[in-house]
């Protein structure tokens, strides 16, 4: 049977006021019939310490060695060979030990070493989880990055955000439930926020990139500057219940619900996410803490701000990436001139973030974590004496907020910083540990996908309980 536009108007439009409802009502069928779409307010497996996730990514790499992993034997053997065998598998040849440049100094009750490069975090070390045995499985920065986001650094998966918030869905209908601010669009790109064959309302939403400053980051076409909300809406409800008409027809379709899903928050971000990217609307004193009132500081120091302006709106992963695109992280030389500008920049705007979530009460139940996707090697490489290589077999991340032990070191690589060889942590381990903190079972985790179970720790992950406070 044909209908005139007008016909089709005239038959539908008694439903169009319900549409709305309804959608929000078939969450939670969804989540009760256990369809592959997550739910809007996502069941824990068991009572959860964290309740959201900000991930602080270094790109590119940080020096371990450099920053939260004193190693007073390599200053001592400063230029002499390594004294025992380099991996099998290494990104490019390195020569001999290199000593730090920077000084270390012992921080907080605790008495945690860290280096000049972070003053600032440094104060904040007391509060801080620092695990100093990571290890991963690829020496390259597209592979490694993907395995740290992944958990695969081969296969195209669904990123560490997707997983957490198709677990757990998100506490704003009108914000997506996983953001990523300014992320690099290099060594896996979009793969890294991506859902893969999850359900594509939580794959991650940029916000602006990172070749861009953070201060013109925003969401494209969030708002529309021909049509009214109302127009709007009455273009959606028509579009959405022919959407809605053909499943009726098809039977379930994931990808469908999905794209459904994603129509409406769509439509109900115009709503919130200006309001939420205003940093103009916080005080001078909380810019100052953050830096953006510095020339150095200010890029990330956005990024920051905008990452606690997304958790305290119910966001469930915020991402923010640091990503200087002429220097990165990655000084296979001049690693005094990368390392000392990298560090300048993102210091004193993570440690306003650590102070602004304690102070508001947010660190009690968020989780920060920082870290790059592997570490470099304590031997020297280049001609200048100035520069390390990649190194995923021991590197360093911290974690902060809920459920953690605080002011603590866990795990050792050797005395040299070459080898995680003390309470060894796998990235496995990592996403097992995180997924945990939020009450997620990482065995349970699970997505039916060509035939089989998949899950962010594939068949593998140990819970590192001794983190746990």
């Amino acid at each position: 049977m044909h209908f005139s536009r007008r016909q089709l108007l005239q038959n539908t439009a008694a439903g169009f006021g319900s549409l709305a409802l309804a959608s929000l009502l078939a969450d939670d069928a969804r989540a009760s019939s256990g369809s592959a779409v997550s739910s809007l307010l996502g069941t824990p497996h068991f009572p959860p310490k964290a309740k959201r996730v900000i991930f602080l990514f270094m790109k590119g790499g940080p020096s371990h060695m450099d920053t939260f992993d004193y190693k007073p034997q390599l200053q001592k053997d400063d230029g002499k060979p390594l004294p025992f065998e380099k991996p099998r598998v290494q990104f490019a040849p390195t020569s001999n030990l290199l000593a730090s440049p920077w000084k270390f100094k012992q921080y907080g009750e605790s008495g945690i070493s860290v280096s000049e490069l972070f003053p600032h975090v440094a104060e904040c070390v007391d509060d801080l989880c620092i695990i100093n045995s990571l290890h991963g499985t690829n020496p390259a920065h597209g592979g490694a990055s993907m395995k740290l986001h992944t958990g695969s650094d081969v296969f195209v998966r669904p990123s560490m955000g997707a997983w957490v918030t198709y677990g757990l869905g998100t506490e704003n209908q009108n914000l997506p439930g996983f953001i990523t601010i300014c992320p690099t669009l290099a060594h896996g790109g979009t793969k890294n926020w991506g859902s893969a064959f999850l359900p594509a309302s939580v794959s991650g939403t940029p916000i602006g990139n990172a070749s861009q400053p953070s201060d013109q980051a925003r969401v494209k076409y969030v708002q529309n500057a021909r049509l009214s909300l109302d127009a709007q809406r009455m273009q959606l409800d028509l579009t959405q219940s022919m959407n809605r008409e053909f499943l009726e027809t098809t039977g379930p379709d994931s990808e469908l619900e999905a794209r459904i899903q994603s129509f409406e928050l769509a439509f109900r971000m115009q709503t919130e996410m200006p309001e939420a990217l205003d940093l103009e609307s916080e005080t001078e004193a909380t810019h100052k803490l953050y830096g953006i009132d510095n020339e150095t500081t200010a890029d990330f120091g956005r990024q920051c701000l905008m990452a606690r302006r997304f958790a305290e709106r119910g966001v469930r992963f915020v991402q923010i990436t640091h990503s200087n695109t002429e220097v990165q992280w990655d000084q296979h030389g001049n690693l005094r001139k990368g390392h000392t500008q990298n560090a300048a920049e993102v210091d004193l705007p993570i440690a306003g973030l650590l102070t602004d979530l304690k102070t508001r009460g947010l660190l009690d139940d968020t989780l920060v974590l920082w870290g790059g996707e592997f570490g470099r090697t304590p031997t020297c490489q280049g001609s200048g004496q100035d520069g390390r290589d990649h190194n995923p077999e021991g590197f360093t991340m911290w974690m902060a907020g809920a459920g953690l032990k605080t002011g603590i070191q866990y795990g050792a690589t050797d005395e040299y910083g070459y080898y995680a060889v003390e309470n060894k942590v796998h990235l496995h381990d990592l996403h097992a540990t995180i997924l945990h903190l939020l009450g997620l079972d990482h065995e349970q985790l699970a997505y039916r996908h060509a035939g089989r179970d998949f899950r962010l720790t594939d068949v593998a992950g140990n819970v590192v309980h001794d983190l746990f406070a």
